[in-house]
């Protein structure tokens, strides 16, 4: 058996993508030998996918899971749209999601959770990636609880229950569980996914965004050649106004236009802890690309 050295693994990473322990396991597998060892990664799925790593993942979908006082939401993230519609990959969402609903929203602890093949969740993206042959990632999980009332789940255009590219957890605290307090919830849900709000309360607005905000309000009252008293008048007034359109509590409720999102759950006897929105790809910079030129490319015409 040839000995396993540290230059042995590096020329088996650089030939097929895969990660340097996997290089170690294929080069022991395989006794030292580079075209064994190159086969094993193959067999494993680890070849094909290391090498797609690479590519930008802004596409795939958004998952959901509940139970009793607890749900879960993940993004887990392609490289196309077709892949969304992949039901393979669709039912890989939902298996995180129900991951990450067990064990919390750590992406390490998901990624070490078990999924029904058996596998690892990492094992198993690692295989999907090398069977529909794009590149994935689990980008992000959100995992919100309450100790007494619910925390409703929503998902904007559905692809199937619990599955699609916008999705909302809304945590109520109330004395019990109810479907009206469920009903509540699934409605703050679908306000938040129409409204985008930055924070739960005011206290909860990012100080950064709001100085900002200040700054820029500031100026704008300063051009209209008024008294110092009158502009700060102005500019609290303003910030109202900026609240109202950041903050979830403060909102105007979506169902009635007319309501304030605090005053429709005290009106419910409950209280609104927290929420989350996940939005499929945001914050991902795509790449912009040519297909024709790709093409053209391919074919030696360009």
């Amino acid at each position: 058996m040839a000995e396993i050295t540290a230059a042995l693994v590096r020329e088996l990473r650089e030939a097929t993508g895969a990660g340097m322990m996997d290089c170690k396991k294929a080069l022991t597998e395989a006794a030292g030998d580079m075209e064994a060892a190159i086969d094993w990664l193959r067999t494993k799925g680890l070849s094909q996918a290391a090498k797609k790593s690479g590519r930008t993942t802004a596409e795939g979908l958004v998952g959901v899971a509940s139970a009793k006082n607890r749900a879960a939401m993940v993004e887990v993230n392609a490289e196309t749209d077709f892949v969304g519609r992949n039901e393979a990959f669709q039912a890989f969402v939902e298996q995180v999601a129900h991951v990450a609903l067990e064990v919390g929203d750590d992406l390490d602890a998901i990624k070490a959770g078990k999924v029904p093949s058996g596998r690892t969740v990492a094992d198993e993206l690692t295989h999907l990636i090398a069977t529909i042959g794009e590149n994935m990632a689990i980008r992000r999980a959100k995992v919100l609880s309450v100790e007494s009332g619910v925390v409703a789940s929503y998902v904007h255009s559905a692809l199937r229950p619990g599955i699609g590219k916008i999705g909302v957890l809304a945590a109520l605290e109330a004395p019990s569980e109810s479907d009206a307090l469920l009903t509540l919830g699934r409605q703050i849900g679908m306000h938040v996914a129409a409204t985008r709000p930055a924070a739960l309360d005011v206290a909860s607005v990012d100080p950064e965004s709001l100085e900002r905000e200040r700054a820029v309000l500031i100026e704008q009252a300063r051009e209209s050649g008024k008294p110092e008293a009158i502009i700060e008048k102005m500019v609290e007034g303003r910030i109202r106004k900026f609240y109202e359109e950041v903050v979830l509590l403060e909102q105007v409720w979506v169902l009635d236009g007319e309501s304030r999102v605090v005053k429709v759950v005290k009106e419910a006897g409950a209280k609104l802890v927290g929420f989350e929105r996940f939005q499929l790809g945001e914050g991902i910079e795509k790449e912009e690309s040519d297909f024709a030129a790709e093409v053209a490319a391919a074919a030696g015409t360009k």
